[in-house]
């Protein structure tokens, strides 16, 4: 039996498709830990089910699911869900590119991850000390020979950033397109990112407030949830892709952790056009918890 269609809101701006928490790499600056939050061991479905959810989706050209994780491509049936999604779901990939390329090029035809974007559709992070730069830029120069729209992505943490900034300019000389994202979260004492709203991250307590996102975030489970955190801590769903009822509420719910916000949801930054001054969650009446 089929499951009724999920129309997304107009004015959401992002699918985050989590196959997985898990991960080949253990950066100990990984966003997906921020607060000593870990949820790495979230059951995963398989790729069968993974199509039944995600096939119910109905979105617009300009609005891709982007699978990501964790590694996205340690899920078993990446490559699966990738050829059999339905074709009006564009794709976008955020990876380590862990994953073995040549098999990729034979079994993925590049034009399903190809679309008219101000951004490439496959978006390489790279990890400074956690993997090699010279064998990534061959996994890139491959891909990209192979007709593949793939770019990289390096984060501006304080330890790394003049590095960072040296791979880039090799990169561009090498004609790959390498960008810089703003290293979020703490180190040495101070915290790094651009929040639009103060006190929403590290916080010194929680405080309540009313909260709406702007993304549609897909745990490994298909449990859809309400912004990062909950995502990535043991907070309660919002649904399930795979309940034959589910579908988007999109309104303001009411949220007890204002001050323990995950970066992701509340840092400044571009949309999907590449407009800077776009944040995932939306939040207002913010005010104190009474005993």
């Amino acid at each position: 039996m089929s499951l009724k269609t999920i129309n997304l809101p107009q004015r959401y701006n992002y699918l985050a498709i989590f196959l997985t928490l898990d991960c080949n790499l253990r950066c100990d600056y990984c966003i997906n830990c921020h607060g000593g939050i870990n949820g790495h061991r979230k059951k995963e479905v398989d790729g069968r089910e993974w199509l039944k959810g995600l096939n119910r989706l109905v979105s617009r050209p300009d609005l891709p699911v982007t699978m990501q994780g964790g590694e996205p491509s340690v899920h078993r049936s990446f490559i699966y869900i990738i050829n059999n999604l339905k074709e009006d779901l564009n794709i976008d990939i955020l990876t380590n590119l862990c994953f073995d390329v040549d098999n990729f090029i034979k079994q993925v035809d590049p034009s399903r991850l190809r679309r008219e974007a101000p951004y490439p559709s496959i978006r390489v992070s790279y990890h400074p000390g956690y993997m090699d730069f010279d064998s990534l830029i061959k996994k890139v120069l491959k891909m990209q020979k192979a007709g593949f729209s793939i770019g990289i992505f390096g984060v501006l943490h304080p330890r790394t950033k003049d590095h960072i900034l040296e791979t880039r300019k090799k990169c561009i000389d090498l004609g790959i397109d390498f960008r810089t994202k703003e290293f979020l979260g703490e180190f040495k004492g101070r915290l790094y990112g651009t929040y639009l709203y103060p006190g929403s991250v590290n916080g010194e307590k929680n405080k309540k407030c009313l909260c709406r996102t702007s993304e549609l975030i897909v745990g490994p489970d298909c449990n859809v949830y309400g912004c990062h955190h909950d995502l990535y801590s043991d907070s309660p769903p919002v649904g399930n892709l795979l309940d034959p009822d589910f579908q988007i509420r999109d309104t303001f719910r009411e949220c007890y952790k204002f001050g323990s916000c995950n970066p992701c949801d509340v840092k400044v930054k571009t949309n999907r056009f590449q407009i800077f001054g776009h944040t995932s969650v939306e939040i207002k009446d913010i005010r104190e918890i009474k005993d």
